[in-house]
This record gives structure tokens, C-alpha cells and sequence, in this order.
């Protein structure tokens, strides 16, 4: 097996407060790791994705403050270096942690600084929210809009995709396109075609998960015709019961298709994954090797929400780290 940690990484799926390490959590909280571990990091086998999201309230409780969301940023971004990732696209929905009496903006400077102050290249994708109202979301588009080329990319529409359908939130990503403000929708993870339907529709680039896509050839020709690429999360997809078994796991099925794939761990701290142990894991069980993984970090980088110029520069800088761990 190849030394994964060693091999440089692109990662494009990963939630910041799904993602809070549990030794800080449990001294801003002043309560015992063992017990902090119990309500964050969830079970191999949670009930489903609603279950599942019940592990990032507590996370939410220490992310109301500009030191503690400077912090837990910054942490997030030592850690992403640490595991080999060289760029990383990290989501979080600002509207989650004005609690406290920060306004959304504030919010967003406070994690952009905490991020900055380590050396890996890391940009923001803010999350609206599946069951939020569409005043409460297009302020999310908004404040995307006014970070644009200051460290936000992207936005995303995250949350409880089989109660909250994605054609009733046709209107923001209209809304999005008008501003010009790229977006990724998660589809296909809770639900199945008629969310990926609509998320196609609306014009995305990326799908969050998209890994029920694999039930409908007519839709993965769709995907593979407009070059949309899948941010596939294995271990989380198990434990929100979308998929039973690695083993069983249609990224395999998926990525034989010729469909662009990446890899990431949505949650580092929820799922206890880090993006290393996820390539570890398909090689083992899926027999995905080394240049399955490089093609797929190309495939990221050539699909991040980054302009032609700065998908250039990191596409050399990947392939230049590369020759430099294999030469």
C-alpha cells in the first residue's frame, strides 16, 4: 500500500463545524473528552442522515464567537495540511452561529483569518440551509456574492434532502446565477432522482454525494455528457445508512462509468475519517490504486470553483509534489 498521507491532496466536500476537533470542544465546554466524543462523533451505523446531523449540535454550541471560529478554523487547516491536502474547499452555513450576536459577516471574517494564518491554500463555500426560508437564504447568497475573490467561492444548499425537496429552492439558485455566484448542491445522498433532476437543472456543476445517481443510466449519461463532477464521501454515506457496506459503496461502479469523482470525508470529526484512512480504505476494500487516486485530485482541482489561472497554478504545483514523492 502507498504512503497516502505523503501524497498531496485535494479535498472539496468537508463541513468546518462537521469537522471541530473534540479536545477543543471539551475545553471550551469544560466538560470530559470521553463525553464530548459520545455526542460528536457518530455510530458506524446511524439511522439515517437526519440522525446523523444530530452529532454537529454540540460543535455549533462553541462556534458563536470570533476567537472560537478563528480558532477552530485555524485548527481545521493545520489539520488538512498535516494529512497531505494541499487545497481544500470548506463549507459551513454563517447563519448557524450569529447566535451570539456576530452578524453573518463578521461570521465569515472570523473563519477566512483563522484559515489564512496556516500555509495551505483554502477557500470558503457558505452553506443555505433545507428548511430555512428563502429571505434567510438568499442573505447567504448575498453575503457569498460580497466575499467573492475574498476567500468565498462558492455556495451550497445542505441540510435534510428527503424532508426539504431541491425543486422548492428553484428560486435562489435563479437568484445565484444572477449574481454570478457558483454553486454545489447536495443531491442524491437522502434522496434520489428528482433531486438530482433539479440540482441539474438548476445549473450545478458539482453534486454533494450524487452517489444514488448509480440507479438511473439515463441520469449518470446526463452527469458524464456535462462533466459534473460527484463529491463522494464513503464513510460518511455508510453511517447515514445511504450505502450498507464499504464493500457495497457504488463509488467504484461510478468512477468505471468515466464520471468525474473526488474523494472526501464531509466530517472529519463526525465521521472520525481523515481523507488519508478514505483512500486506505478504497484501496483495500474497492481496489482503487495510487493513479486512481491522482486522477481523481485532477479531476478536483479541474472542477473547483477557482478561476482558469489559479486551477493552472495548482494543477502544477499537484503534479509537481507529485514527482517529488515518487522520484
Amino acid at each position: 500500500m502507498h504512503d497516502y498521507k505523503l501524497m498531496p491532496k485535494v479535498e472539496l466536500h468537508l463541513h468546518l463545524d462537521g469537522s471541530v476537533r473534540l479536545e477543543t470542544v471539551a475545553e471550551l465546554l469544560n466538560r470530559e473528552i470521553v463525553d464530548v466524543e459520545k455526542d460528536m462523533v457518530a455510530s458506524d451505523k446511524c439511522l439515517d442522515l437526519n440522525d446523523y446531523l444530530t452529532k454537529f449540535a454540540i460543535a455549533g454550541k462553541v462556534m458563536q464567537t470570533k476567537e472560537n471560529l478563528r480558532r477552530i478554523a485555524y485548527e481545521l487547516a493545520f489539520d488538512l495540511k498535516k494529512d497531505g491536502v494541499i487545497y481544500a474547499e470548506i463549507r459551513f452555513a454563517p447563519l448557524k452561529h450569529i447566535l451570539g450576536g456576530l452578524n453573518a459577516s463578521e461570521v465569515v471574517e472570523s473563519v477566512l483569518e483563522g484559515l489564512f494564518q496556516v500555509d495551505i491554500k483554502t477557500n470558503l463555500i457558505l452553506c443555505m440551509m433545507r428548511g430555512d426560508n428563502e429571505k434567510q437564504n438568499m442573505e447567504v447568497i448575498d453575503l457569498a456574492c460580497s466575499f467573492i475573490g475574498r476567500g468565498v467561492v462558492a455556495i451550497d444548499l445542505a441540510g435534510a434532502e428527503a424532508i426539504y425537496k431541491t425543486y422548492d429552492y428553484k428560486n435562489l439558485f435563479e437568484y445565484a446565477k444572477k449574481l454570478q455566484v457558483p454553486f454545489t448542491i447536495h443531491a442524491g445522498e437522502a434522496d434520489g432522482e428528482d433531486s438530482i433532476k433539479s440540482a441539474i437543472a438548476f445549473g450545478a456543476k458539482r453534486l454533494g454525494h450524487g452517489v444514488n445517481a448509480i440507479f438511473y443510466p439515463k441520469l449518470l449519461e446526463e452527469i458524464k455528457e456535462q462533466d459534473i463532477l460527484l463529491e463522494i464521501c464513503p464513510t460518511s454515506n455508510i453511517q447515514t445508512n445511504v450505502v450498507k457496506t464499504l464493500s457495497e459503496h457504488p463509488v467504484r461502479a461510478l468512477y468505471d462509468t468515466g464520471i468525474s469523482i473526488s474523494i472526501s470525508t464531509d466530517n472529519r470529526t463526525v465521521s472520525n475519517i481523515s481523507l488519508t484512512e478514505e483512500y486506505e480504505q478504497l484501496e483495500q476494500i474497492l481496489a482503487f490504486n495510487y493513479d486512481d487516486f491522482v486522477k481523481m485530485n485532477i479531476a478536483a482541482i479541474k472542477h473547483a470553483f477557482l478561476n482558469d489561472k489559479d486551477k493552472a497554478l495548482l494543477l502544477r504545483e499537484y503534479e509537481s509534489l507529485l514527482n517529488n514523492i515518487n522520484n
